[in-house]
């Protein structure tokens, strides 16, 4: 453990009660038993797993295991280049910028210029561990969540890809879990619909009400309540220029 997560370790606790704390303690010691790279993992991320599986230090400290397993498979370096992506990042799928009025870094996805026709899903995987690293990078201090804008114009049955909306929903919620705040669905064309109804029951219900379908009478007033002109895409009447997707700013 390096000295910044030590430190990490040692500040508690003016966020959350003692109750909790104590807790994560627990989940520490329950976890650190059966596989010791669990003390590379500060006490906010325990306690990210802990709030994922509602307190329950034994589903928690399953969760945290499979965690602690999957990490030095998917991430043998301890990051995933832009070398490793490069055929998802030439797609201009997503865009990493600006921040919410709560503080939490916006990711844009561009549902169109998905095709599973053109795509390999082990680099989609791959790219769905970048982006979501990269964005906690964004994370300022005191926030934990990200928020995101799913634009599903243009969106079609050759842009339908199951399989990898089930692998991104997978990574997302066993791996980094508590990290979304909020997804606002926009620009929904009606044949998506059937897309979402296979994916959903997969959709764990803590994350289920984080998904929020914006009509396009609302789309205005909605983006904005959320986010500061400043910080809103030129795309949505905002100021801020969208720069290439590989990039975070």
């Amino acid at each position: 453990m390096d000295y910044q997560q030590a430190a990490t370790n040692g500040r508690h606790h003016n966020d959350g009660d003692a109750a909790e704390w104590k807790q994560v303690a627990e989940l520490r010691a329950v976890t650190e038993a059966q596989d010791p790279a669990c003390k590379e993992e500060d006490d906010y991320m325990l306690r990210r797993f802990l709030r994922a599986r509602d307190h329950h230090i034994g589903k928690a400290s399953a969760m945290l295991l499979k965690y602690l397993k999957w990490k030095p498979t998917a991430k043998p370096r301890g990051c995933i280049s832009e070398s490793e992506v490069a055929h998802e990042l030439s797609q201009g799928k997503l865009c990493l910028q600006g921040h919410d009025r709560q503080g939490r870094p916006m990711i844009y996805g561009f549902g169109a210029r998905h095709h599973p026709s053109n795509r390999d899903l082990d680099e989609f995987k791959r790219f769905v561990v970048y982006v979501l690293d990269a964005t906690v990078a964004r994370l300022p201090p005191g926030q934990e969540k990200f928020a995101a804008v799913a634009d599903l114009k243009g969106w079609g049955y050759s842009n339908c890809d199951i399989r990898a909306y089930l692998a991104a929903l997978e990574i997302m919620q066993n791996y980094y879990p508590e990290r979304l705040g909020r997804v606002f669905l926009i620009h929904v064309p009606y044949v998506f619909m059937a897309a979402w109804k296979i994916v959903y029951p997969f959709i764990d219900d803590n994350t289920k009400k984080k998904f929020v379908f914006v009509s396009h009478k609302d789309l205005d007033r909605t983006l904005r309540e959320a986010i500061d002109d400043a910080q809103l895409p030129e795309v949505y009447g905002g100021k801020l220029k969208l720069a290439s997707p590989a990039k975070s700013k």
